[in-house]
């Protein structure tokens, strides 16, 4: 499945305004924000972390690699092109976890986020 389609299987994420990953420390290692340019990304964290009880670990970077899908090659290829996969290629290397926060918008609509990423990954990814 390419990426634009992949897109359209997650949750929402029009009720943040951004997500921030946390390392062990609590320090912000990176903000997603609800832009062009990044939603795409926003979604696919967003997915990942509820997914995965709030946190990306290992094996949520390398699902969330499966799901950039030709982005991912791309990135491979070119190194600093794609920094939020990057991150995703390094972490499904180590062995780590890191806090997703989510940063509300303006208005919080209710969203079953994890029984969708729940639903998403029991249709095989």
């Amino acid at each position: 499945m390419n990426f634009a389609d992949r897109l359209k299987q997650l949750p929402s994420v029009s009720h943040l305004a951004a997500l921030q990953l946390l390392d062990s420390q609590g320090q912000v290692l990176a903000t997603l924000e609800n832009k062009p340019g990044q939603a795409g990304s926003l979604a696919v964290y967003h997915a990942l972390g509820a997914l995965y009880g709030g946190s990306i670990t290992p094996a949520a970077a390398s699902l969330g690699m499966e799901w950039y899908a030709e982005h991912t090659a791309d990135a491979l290829a070119y190194p600093g092109k794609h920094p939020n996969i990057d991150r995703l290629v390094a972490w499904a290397q180590g062995s780590a976890s890191y806090t997703v926060r989510l940063v509300a918008g303006a208005t919080v609509g209710s969203h079953p986020v994890a029984n969708q990423a729940q639903h998403l990954h029991n249709q095989g990814q």
